[in-house]
């Protein structure tokens, strides 16, 4: 099994944490965050993994291949990702956002799932969402699915019911879903391409009724977009350590 790690982007909402190193080397419980997506994605059979980098790429290296995206700071996710197609196209490949991190069962989950094409969905995201302060509303976005398949991501909801799951940049592409998803790309004008973002990606492909398999999980993972995520995050590991809470949120292993 392959995966890539999308590390191109710069992470500039997390201020001083990512001054002059990509946001993925951000430190979190004792590793940086791409530390721990490599455990992850290890410790669950991923033998071969490519890294898209982008700023300060020289800083990204070892035992994993790379591949830069030149164009890093003028694109988003979905040209980084553009950057892994002959990956994508050789086999079944995991794909890994960098500011996330997450229990190896996910991983498990996903290699396991049927489809073409899959992703992660975290039913507890309410609780995370509230331990960072967000307000549910204005922050998260639709997701619906039907028997497992995905019917809407990515727009914004006016109540929480229209919110199932919230999608966690974590997801599974076999050949045959990525050439429907590269071709969807490759009909895009250049400027379009460039503005693509993952969860765009995904509602163009279920405009056209392209098939998404939801992996829904319960919690163990975290995004890390802000310095005060990251924050949060290292007292609930203190406190879980100190035995004093149960976290649902607690990605290690």
């Amino acid at each position: 099994m392959k995966a890539v790690i999308l590390a191109a982007g710069r992470g500039s909402r997390m201020g001083s944490d990512t001054e002059g190193r990509p946001k993925c080397c951000t430190m979190l419980a004792g590793k940086n965050l791409l530390q721990w997506q490599l455990a992850s994605l290890r410790a669950a059979g991923v033998t071969e993994i490519l890294v898209v980098r982008g700023y300060r790429g020289e800083l990204l290296y070892g035992d994993f291949s790379t591949v830069d995206n030149t164009r890093w700071a003028e694109t988003n996710m979905a040209s980084s990702l553009v950057c892994a197609t002959d990956w994508l196209a050789s086999g079944p490949t995991i794909i890994s956002y960098s500011d996330i991190v997450y229990h190896p069962d996910h991983v498990r989950a996903l290699i396991a799932c049927d489809g073409s094409i899959a992703i992660t969905a975290d039913r507890l995201w309410l609780e995370l969402w509230r331990l960072r302060g967000e307000d549910p509303i204005a922050d998260a976005e639709t997701f619906q699915e039907e028997c497992g398949i995905l019917k809407e991501i990515g727009g914004k909801p006016k109540t929480l019911e229209e919110v199932e799951a919230q999608y966690m940049g974590l997801l599974l592409f076999k050949p045959q879903g990525w050439k429907q998803f590269f071709d969807i790309y490759l009909k895009l004008s250049a400027k379009e391409q460039a503005c693509l973002d993952m969860t765009s990606w995904i509602r163009h492909a279920l405009q056209q009724d392209v098939t998404v398999q939801v992996c829904s999980v319960n919690g163990r993972w975290c995004e890390v977009d802000v310095q005060t995520d990251r924050e949060i995050y290292e007292e609930m590991v203190c406190s879980v350590d100190s035995c004093k809470t149960v976290w649902h949120h607690d990605w290690r292993w």
